[in-house]
């Protein structure tokens, strides 16, 4: 992997974390209706290219790292074609932004929901990185400037110093357990369409809960390149208690091998899944 100097953002403030090297590359459950609100969903439209830039459209992501072998704040910055920081953002899943991070061999994968400050200063808490190399993905729709309304993900890759060994992707399977849970997938993914199945103890559970409006999040990395896809949920707005299916609109734009996660909850607690699917 090539990197590149990064440029600094703004100097971290919290006392005792301790600055690395950084290269890089250009829930709470809700009240218990059931059933969907079909009108209340309103899915913008979905990213184009393959988040593989820091930069495009003119949108730009301006971070740095500090601290990753402890639990430290990743503040970083998105600016528009005019050069001025943004700040205005359309919610995408009740959330302004999305940030995500994962390691080149498609480890340590965390999802966050950033603050964001009135100067246009985002802060993700980020929990402990591994030595290696990664890559941390931005999410977001500008909701003013020349992209307004326009779905982009950016991302910058870092390298977090250390020995380290990259662990093998595991092979392409139809099913994965977590927790108690088994997420399988229901048929051969294809672009435009993809259902997983959740059951615990050979049974389906239909007591799924409510998480960023619907009973499921779906992420996928391309092995190799790290290539990011957010699948969407289909469906309105969830409400009350789902599940067995989740269904997503899928948009993988390689051919080849996709790690995805996909994140669920029951009883408060939010459950993350880990599965390898192989696309032709």
């Amino acid at each position: 992997m090539k990197h590149t100097s990064s440029r600094a953002l703004a100097a971290v403030a919290a006392a005792g974390l301790l600055a690395v090297a950084l290269t890089a590359c250009a829930s709470s459950p809700s009240p218990k209706h059931h059933g969907h609100d079909m009108s209340g969903m309103d899915h913008h439209a979905m990213s184009t290219g393959t988040g593989l830039s820091a930069e495009q459209n003119g949108y730009r992501l301006d971070g740095e790292l500090a601290a990753p072998t402890a639990p430290a704040d990743y503040r970083f910055r998105i600016t528009g074609p005019d050069g001025k920081v943004v700040t205005a953002f359309v919610p995408e899943q009740t959330k302004q932004l999305h940030f995500y991070a994962i390691r080149s061999d498609l480890t340590g994968f965390q999802h966050l929901h950033p603050a964001l400050a009135p100067d246009g200063t985002w802060t993700a808490p980020l929990t402990p990185l591994e030595p290696g190399d990664w890559r941390l993905y931005t999410s977001f729709t500008p909701d003013s400037g020349p992209g307004k309304g326009a779905a982009l993900v950016l991302s910058r890759a870092v390298t977090v110093p250390g020995g380290t060994t990259a662990a093998a992707l595991p092979a392409a399977a139809t099913s994965t357990t977590v927790d108690g849970y088994t997420v399988a997938v229901q048929h051969t993914p294809k672009t435009g369409a993809l259902k997983l199945t959740v059951t615990r103890d050979g049974r389906p559970v239909t007591d799924l809960e409510p998480y960023l409006e619907s009973f499921g999040h779906l992420t996928a990395f391309h092995a190799g390149d790290q290539a990011f896809a957010h699948l969407h949920p289909e469906g309105g707005v969830a409400t009350g208690h789902g599940g067995p299916d989740l269904r997503f609109h899928a948009e993988l734009p390689a051919a080849g091998d996709w790690r995805l996660f996909v994140q669920f909850q029951t009883g408060g607690t939010l459950h993350t899944a880990a599965l390898t699917i192989s696309t032709g």
